[in-house]
């Protein structure tokens, strides 16, 4: 697909001419940091059981399975940086242009590149709490030290192994994400697609919302897409796109 200097200005334009503009983005905003995606080619699904990982069921059955196997990506955050695509999203919600930011990542990475209105539609390792008592909430910070410590987060009240607020297999999506996430994509009158798929529903289906609502659709992934058709233009290289709105925006 074409990454020529017009059709990024193109891009540049429809981002200022937009009345509500969001993004949608995946996994492949975040490999720019070094974060592995699931289904990519070198995704997490190649070399470990990540079904088995984010399972609820088998969480409630063996905790320990998702510690030790999450601790090497999940916990070790701090340590990685926003990309390129991170900061210029913040900054274009920063100078009014974008209005909502819809992830599926997991990664606080948005809000480390320092965007406020990130609607986390998979839920967030932000917080960790008690499958049991009420009111038990712990920070991602005071998980992650216990994690590295060698230990798991464990509930003060009952002891029981603390949860991470990421939404697992056989869990429903946070009610209240997957509203406004609706919400922001009927009323965008464009929407970024950025680095995903589209495979995971219903995420995926938040650029079919703005579509039927008359909206456009940009798209810029390495993968072909189900609506790479009906996108008004269609990028292959995150990284250089973003390079070049950032040096639109100085």
């Amino acid at each position: 697909m074409k990454t020529k200097n017009e059709d990024v200005i193109k891009l540049f334009n429809l981002i200022q001419e937009a009345k509500h503009l969001v993004a949608l983005t995946g996994a492949g905003v975040s490999t720019l940091s070094g974060i592995r995606d699931f289904r990519g080619k070198n995704g997490l699904y190649n070399d470990m059981d990540a079904d088995k990982i984010f399972n609820i069921d088998y969480f409630e059955k063996d905790p320990s399975f998702y510690y030790s196997h999450a601790g090497s990506f999940i916990y070790n955050l701090d340590e990685k940086e926003a990309s390129i695509v991170h900061t210029t999203l913040a900054k274009l919600e920063k100078k009014g242009f974008l209005k909502a930011l819809i992830t599926q990542n997991i990664d606080l990475l948005h809000q480390k590149g320092g965007s406020k209105n990130v609607i986390e539609i998979h839920g967030s390792p932000a917080m960790h709490y008690c499958l049991r008592c009420a009111g038990i909430r712990v920070s991602y910070e005071d998980a992650a030290a216990v994690v590295h410590g060698g230990e798991m987060p464990k509930c003060p009240k009952c002891g029981r192994v603390l949860k991470p607020a990421i939404t697992f297999f056989g869990e429903a999506l946070p009610i209240d994400a997957l509203k406004q996430s609706i919400t922001e994509s009927q009323e965008a009158d464009l929407m970024l697609v950025l680095g995903t798929s589209l495979t995971v529903q219903p995420a995926a289906s938040m650029p079919e919302y703005t579509l039927r609502s008359g909206g456009k659709i940009v798209i810029v992934n390495n993968m072909p897409t189900p609506l790479d058709g009906r996108a008004l233009l269609h990028f292959d290289d995150l990284d250089s796109v973003f390079e070049e709105i950032n040096n639109l925006l100085q």
